[in-house]
């Protein structure tokens, strides 16, 4: 590559998902991840690239220990500080991009000479947490040794705004977007919640690179990142969180831009995915063009795997019938791990140069093996751990190279599964804008009925669990309908054991009416016993968590209350009773209590509360104090400051003071979010945005004439 061609391009070697302190205090594989992160480190010296690029995952835990926090360090300053100067030129805002202690990149920083500058955003192991919001790669970006962006402090509310940097004739925008829990970024992307910034001129000579940390694949309807949900000006995507090492662009006809996937360069779990080659790889960009120079790392512990079924092997067939065929099979195993013991070793030697020395790393093993037996026969087959200790001192993982598992049940099973669950059309109609728990718990009893708890406030139970974070709800629900009906059959004299089951049947009938009807409610907000002195929230956690400070009757409301208040001699002289009794001054205490309580709710609009019997405890809610909680609408809190887009839709007026959603709204809402959706990528992302205090005259003036919009 000639001189006057390297003068245009930008040279980006591209690694995701380091994982450093991966497995630490493993003797044999503790030093795995910092040393292949040496490798990757190393590279980048030594073929001089302009800049690294990480897509998260950098440590492997977002609390490193100090080795591991050590080892980065020391890499990063070994391979990336030296007397060459940077070439690339910083034209956007440091201080939008970055948000830190330090309004600029690092190898501006006068105090420091970073001749090979990283930039990196946070993954899932590595992202911020604590006090501050701090993750592990702001200790490093406070240090001047990598440059964090690509933040997402509002995972609800995001803004992704590029790093504009030059050389020569070449224009970057680099785009970073950290990891935010699929199924919420799915919904604030689906809510047009996500808003894309271009720069203001010159649109079509700048080159659009992209980072995200995001499962590719579906594990479930929303929890991962669609391609399509990306904006179409983008011409590349490096993808972090998936391990597996697809290290050639791959060309998206639908979005028209090409995606990286780099992978892992560690093994964190023994999965086929894991067992490709690991690689990183080497962008030039010049202009609007980019090329990929893969490059194998040759120092990663090499991992092979293998998946046996056993009924399939004609040497294993023909002694499925046998007695005693333990051995046999142990045998045959033993010679297919020797086999991959074999494969793994000629791997490692085929990519170490001659004369490099080193010593070989013992590989990483997996056989998974289906020992479903034909019918009639048996496979006795060996202890798994007494299996791989076999291999000590030829294998890594010496407690797990082999694997047992069975098949699946059959279809009769599967029959029996899918009559328990709802029907079809109605599985089809469930969205993520539109379901309501408490449709969905009905519908899954509509085909395995209670006995005993009505079915219809179980859902407003488990409502209030999912909507209102109530972590008792579902135990208080389960401990009343309980006490409802054991009273109840106390109650009914004479009832014989054939006859119980009717009785109970029809109570739960009747519980369940009254609930419809909206006479009975559950109570919305659990009774908590007073907080010990001597509790600490820093280390036993919050109090409303623990299951003993949840008040499960109204005794031990009484009792708890009097033992916490420390003056039970006080209260048994002016009651003359003991906490025995259970109709004393203490039981017209809590009369009292409740009839207060009753008064405070009835008070407002007045609505009508029934019991069911005297003794009954059902706590009776007040209809205005469920509706200001209810239907959960606080799922889905609107933004007082909707973002704007160039659409032919006119967006609605923000309400003046808040106003209780009603159903019509909410599902005006919904359908308004899935046209959004579908329409994602077609969107102007161009946004007009005044910068504020720019870092220097030269920022100054590149935004007046490159704006990021």
């Amino acid at each position: 590559m000639s001189s006057t061609y390297d003068a245009d391009t930008i040279r980006i070697l591209v690694s995701t998902d380091n994982h450093v302190g991966y497995n630490e205090r493993d003797t044999k594989r503790g030093d795995d991840s910092w040393k292949t992160f040496e490798e990757i480190m190393s590279l980048a010296k030594e073929h001089d690239v302009d800049m690294v690029l990480l897509a998260g995952d950098l440590f492997h835990d977002n609390k490193p220990s100090r080795k591991a926090m050590y080892e980065v360090m020391r890499i990063l300053r070994m391979n990336c500080y030296g007397e060459k100067p940077c070439e690339l030129e910083m034209l956007s805002d440091p201080s939008e991009n970055f948000r830190g202690a330090l309004d600029h990149v690092n190898y501006e920083d006068e105090d420091i000479n970073v001749a090979i500058p990283v930039f990196s955003i946070h993954g899932n192991h590595d992202d911020p947490s604590g006090e501050g919001h701090l993750a592990a790669l702001d200790l490093l970006q406070i240090s001047g040794l990598v440059n964090f962006y690509g933040r997402t402090p509002e995972s609800d509310n995001i803004v992704i705004k590029p790093i504009l940097l030059q050389k020569g004739r070449t224009k970057l925008a680099l785009y970073g977007m950290s990891n935010v829990r699929d199924e919420r970024l799915f919904r604030t992307f689906r809510d047009g919640k996500v808003k894309f910034f271009q720069p203001g001129t010159q649109k079509d000579e700048w080159f659009n690179l992209m980072s995200v940390h995001q499962n590719r694949h579906a594990h479930t309807d929303t929890s991962y990142l669609p391609e399509s949900f990306l904006p179409e000006f983008l011409d590349l995507v490096i993808w972090g969180h998936e391990h597996e090492c697809l290290i050639e662009p791959q060309y998206n006809p639908q979005t028209g831009f090409h995606v990286i996937q780099p992978g892992s360069s560690i093994a964190t779990s023994l999965m086929p995915g894991e067992a490709v080659s690991k690689h990183v790889t080497i962008l030039s960009i010049t202009g609007k063009d980019f090329e990929s120079q893969p490059i194998r790392l040759k120092r990663v512990r090499p991992f092979v795997m293998k998946e046996i079924v056993l009924q399939d092997e004609p040497r294993m067939k023909a002694i499925a019938k046998k007695e005693n065929n333990r051995t046999e099979i142990t045998r045959y195993l033993v010679e297919v791990v020797e086999e991959l013991i074999a494969q793994a070793n000629a791997s490692w030697d085929a990519v170490q140069e001659e004369g490099a020395g080193g010593e070989r790393l013992e590989p990483l093993v997996r056989i998974r093996v289906e020992y479903t037996a034909p019918e009639g026969g048996k496979f006795d087959c060996e202890n798994p751990q007494r299996f791989s200790n076999r291999f000590t001192g030829q294998v890594a993982n010496v407690n797990d190279v082999i694997q047992f598992y069975r098949k699946k049940a059959g279809a009769t099973r599967r029959t029996r599964a899918d009559a328990d669950l709802p029907e079809q059309s109605f599985l089809a109609q469930l969205a993520i804008d539109n379901i309501k728990v408490e449709k969905l718990v009905r519908e899954f009893l509509t085909a395995q009925s209670l006995t005993i708890l009505p079915q219809n406030s179980f859902g407003d139970a488990v409502g209030q669990f999912v909507d209102k974070d109530d972590k008792h709800a579902v135990e208080t629900f389960v401990n009343e309908s309980l006490q409802h009906q054991i009273k109840h059959l106390l109650k009914a004299d004479g009832v014989d054991e054939k006859e119980m089951a009717d009785a109970i049947t029809a109570n739960k009938s009747k519980m369940e009416q009254l609930f419809a009807s909206g006479q009975v409610k559950l109570r919305n907000k659990t009774k908590l016993k007073p907080k010990p002195a001597n509790w600490d929230s820093d280390f036993e956690g919050h109090w409303s968590d623990d299951p003993g400070a949840l008040v499960r009757s109204d005794v031990e409301d009484e009792n708890g209350a009097d033992s916490e208040s420390g003056t039970s001699k006080a209260v048994s002289a002016r009651g003359g009773r003991g906490r025995g009794r259970g109709r004393g001054r203490g039981a017209s205490a809590a009369t009292s209590r409740k009839t207060a309580t009753t008064a405070r709710n009835g008070t407002g609009k007045g609505k009508a509360a029934a019991r069911m019997d005297e003794d009954d405890d059902v706590i009776m809610v007040d209809d205005d104090e469920d509706e200001d909680g209810g239907h959960g609408s606080s799922l889905f809190v609107s933004q007082d400051t909707a973002p704007k887009r160039k659409s032919t839709r006119s967006a609605p007026e923000p309400s003046a003071s808040p106003v209780k959603k009603t159903v019509a709204t909410r599902n005006a809402t919904a359908a308004s979010s899935r046209s959004t959706a579908s329409r994602q990528t077609t969107l102007n992302f161009a946004q007009t945005q005044a910068q504020s205090r720019p870092t220097n005259g030269r920022a100054r003036k590149v935004l007046e004439e490159v704006s990021i919009a």
